[in-house]
């Protein structure tokens, strides 16, 4: 059978190791909370491959490159009703599939935040990720307060599923080697994933702490309301790196209420 030649304007980097494949598709724990798994770019079809081995499972490949969709085509044959070309944040996952789902891959690094920023908009449906990002990447989303690395991501993802790093990989794992490290991520939703605050707001406040983060909350959130109304909301000493997601929905609320 033909390989697919990787490209670079995809950030494709294939797995070599079907040991590692292995490993990444055990990762996913919740297994009995869904229906469906989409695989984001599998490419050859090395996690596909043990994917196939779960039973009482669904599982979707969303694969953009054409050459890569027409070798899962011709290696999955009793398969291909399940294999969807196109561009997964364009996608409307819910015409997939209706139910819950799990999202595994080995992300393309140039979209890696993107497919998480899906998963947010699509987390009532979403109990599970596994995924292979850039380390540095990986190391900011599962850093928590006080760290340099924690940002929008971190606060976002963390608010919303409980986030553990769970291996590396050498660049010697894939074909062609990247230049960097990678890092497999697991995401589990919390069985409490209500904020408590509006979420909206939230992503708002979020951004604009981040977006200012060497200042202090004073003046990095004077953007949203000016900083008389922000005179009796909490943190406002601290800067966007010192709260955790729980007192970002403190700070939230405080705000709501403050334009009340």
């Amino acid at each position: 059978m033909r390989t697919v030649t990787a490209k670079k304007h995809l950030g494709q980097h294939f797995l070599k190791s079907t040991e590692i494949a292995h490993t990444i598709v055990d990762a996913l724990e919740r297994r009995q909370d869904y229906t469906c798994i989409m695989e984001i770019g599998p490419g050859m079809g090395i996690l596909t491959d043990h994917l196939f081995e779960l039973k009482d499972q669904n599982i979707f490949l969303i694969e953009l490159d054409k050459e890569a969709v027409a070798y899962l085509l011709n290696k999955y044959p009793e398969r291909t009703s399940g294999i969807i070309e196109g561009d997964f944040l364009q996608l409307d996952l819910n015409a997939i599939c209706k139910e819950q789902f799990a999202i595994i891959g080995n992300f393309p690094y140039n979209i890696s935040t993107q497919i998480l920023f899906k998963v947010l908009e699509n987390r009532e449906q979403v109990p599970e990720v596994v995924g292979m990002f850039q380390k540095e990447v990986a190391e900011r989303i599962a850093s928590g307060p006080g760290n340099r690395d924690y940002g929008i991501l971190s606060v976002l993802m963390q608010a919303y599923y409980d986030v553990e790093l769970l291996f590396t990989l050498n660049q010697e794992d894939f074909n062609p080697p990247p230049k960097v490290k990678s890092a497999i991520l697991h995401f589990s939703r919390k069985e409490n994933f209500v904020l408590g605050c509006d979420a909206v707001l939230f992503k708002r406040v979020i951004k604009a702490a981040f977006n200012q983060r060497r200042k202090t909350l004073r003046n990095a959130l004077s953007v949203l309301n000016g900083k008389e109304a922000l005179k009796h909301v909490p943190f406002l000493d601290l800067r966007a790196e010192q709260l955790s997601w729980q007192q970002f929905v403190e700070l939230t609320n405080s705000i709501a209420k403050s334009t009340e």
